[in-house]
């Protein structure tokens, strides 16, 4: 598996493909939610972290912005078929600013040694990241203590969830 992905990031034909499906991945990840407010819980922060890993910084960057840039023209990719420009000035357009830093910095930061115990911190570091600017963004409306309350607080234990399953899904792709 890791030569065949290793030989598609290196044809434009292969990284196109690879784009759509992690497209695809990232839009399917998004879907998968459970309705609270003001931020909902996805598995969007799985799949940054998985395209990263498994991608690499640059291109792992370029599908999360090919993902957010289809949603911003009007498809229904984010949570509950969120679309258009709206997701991007409201009260979660903090965590959506930091997908494509954390698909970046996993890819980077895995980029050497990618064992199960390393990419699992790193997605740890990577939901850090994720909950810091998605709180800040969020603390600008409702306050910091609510921010802090509704914002990264329900979404501790599934960030190490997903930052682990994640490491998981790498792995198995052969990172």
């Amino acid at each position: 598996m890791k030569s065949k992905l290793a030989a598609a990031r290196r044809s434009v034909v292969g990284q196109a493909v690879l784009v759509v499906l992690g497209v695809a991945l990232l839009a399917a990840c998004s879907w998968i939610d459970v309705p609270m407010y003001p931020v909902p819980m996805t598995l969007q922060s799985f799949a940054v972290l998985l395209v990263g890993f498994v991608y690499g910084p640059w291109l792992g960057l370029v599908t999360v912005l090919a993902w957010l840039g289809a949603t911003a023209l009007g498809l229904p990719l984010l949570s509950g078929g969120a679309a258009g420009l709206t997701p991007f000035t409201g009260r979660t357009a903090g965590y959506i600013a930091a997908f494509p830093i954390v698909a970046w910095l996993a890819g980077h930061l895995s980029r050497r040694h990618g064992g199960f115990v390393r990419l699992g911190v790193i997605g740890i570091i990577g939901h850090a990241v994720l909950l810091a600017m998605g709180v800040a963004w969020l603390a600008q409306s409702i306050g910091w203590a609510k921010a802090w309350q509704f914002g990264a607080q329900p979404f501790l234990a599934g960030m190490l969830v997903k930052s682990l399953l994640a490491a998981l899904g790498a792995r198995l792709a052969g990172k």
